[in-house]
């Protein structure tokens, strides 16, 4: 991937745009610059069972190097190759449940009765507390996750 492209997907993801899986060819699995997996093959996008299955190339490793850390080196790569992350995400978007690349469960539960930083409610299963809209809640990332599981079902103005 360009790194046009790199921008452009990341520049969206901050704005808070949907980008269909697919056409980005890439997914941020965490709240950093470059911090992306690359799309191998969909299946049941906006069903019970929606999976996307990825992997976590040079390409991406490179990318983070670059775009985060802003030093392209041998042991960078090395560093960011053996991060490690789940080569799927799954979720029912029936039932909002979806999973991050750390195998976290989330639900997305619509809209926040009174906003402040998050918009909509999204739980971290593990603790049951909804995340907050900070980066270090994960909402970003998670939010990002569920609109490429679940791309009509997602509210469009959904942060992330």
């Amino acid at each position: 991937m360009n790194r046009t492209l790199v921008w452009a997907v990341s520049a969206a993801f901050l704005a808070g745009l949907a980008i269909p899986a697919l056409a980005a060819g890439k997914i941020f699995y965490g709240s950093r610059a470059g911090m992306t997996v690359t799309v191998v093959s969909m299946s049941g996008l906006d069903t019970a069972n929606a999976v996307i299955k990825t992997k976590h190339t040079r390409e991406d490793a490179i990318s983070f190097c670059r775009e985060y850390l802003q030093k392209v080196t041998k042991e960078c790569i090395d560093r960011e190759l053996e991060t490690r992350l789940n080569d799927e995400i799954r979720g029912n978007c029936e039932t909002g449940v979806f999973k991050d690349f750390s195998g976290n469960g989330w639900r997305f539960a619509g809209k926040v009765r009174k906003p402040d930083m998050a918009k909509y409610r999204l739980i971290d299963l593990r603790t049951g507390q909804d995340a907050d809209g900070s980066g270090a809640s994960g909402y970003g990332t998670a939010m990002g996750i569920y609109k490429a599981l679940c791309p009509r079902t997602a509210p469009a103005d959904a942060d992330g």
